[in-house]
């Protein structure tokens, strides 16, 4: 399995759909009332990281090519990004987002999960985000998902949890060792 910055991927343009499906696949919400509301949901989860944010989105590829995952990551903090304004929940973590600027969205296609696949990407954006001497990174998520687990056997830790649109969420941050 290879793990690469999507960008410098030959050809890293073909990889899109692919990206896409899994994305999809993985997204807690499957059904959308139209295409204008599935595409705004791609475009906020998905789409910007591909278009601003290329350089900090990494991609897992097996050794017959396959798509095996991806990690979409942005080094800004998001609380003073007026790209991310309309996701409210960042504003009620801002005091956080200071000291765990970097952030990423990961997901692997079903068949690739716990080969350790997922820490590997997280490992490459880590270092990303360290050389950039980011001073650390979060993920927020349900607080009930199977993924917290996932976390924090990746070294990051429940920062706070707070009621968001009809449900609770965490923040976890880990801190960058480059500071």
């Amino acid at each position: 399995m290879r793990i690469v910055r999507l960008m410098d991927e030959p050809a890293w343009d073909t990889f899109v759909p692919a990206i896409e499906t899994i994305f999809f696949a993985t997204s807690n919400l499957r059904n959308f009332e139209d295409q204008h509301v599935r595409d705004r949901h791609k475009e906020r989860w998905l789409g910007r990281y591909l278009r601003v944010y290329i350089n900090n989105f990494f991609v897992a590829i097996s050794a017959d090519g396959v798509l095996a995952g991806y990690l979409a990551g942005c080094l800004d903090n998001p609380a003073l990004n007026p790209i991310f304004d309309h996701i409210g929940y960042y504003k009620l973590f801002a005091a956080l987002c200071a000291p765990y600027p970097s952030h990423f969205h990961i997901n692997l296609d079903a068949r690739y999960r716990n080969l350790g696949i997922g820490s590997a990407l997280i490992t490459s954006f880590v270092a990303q985000a360290e050389n950039a001497e980011s001073p650390g990174v979060h993920v927020v998520t349900d607080k009930g998902a199977r993924n917290v687990h996932f976390y924090e056997r990746n070294n990051f830790r429940v920062r706070s949890t707070i009621p968001w649109s009809g449900r609770m969420i965490v923040f976890m941050g880990r801190q960058s060792r480059a500071l």
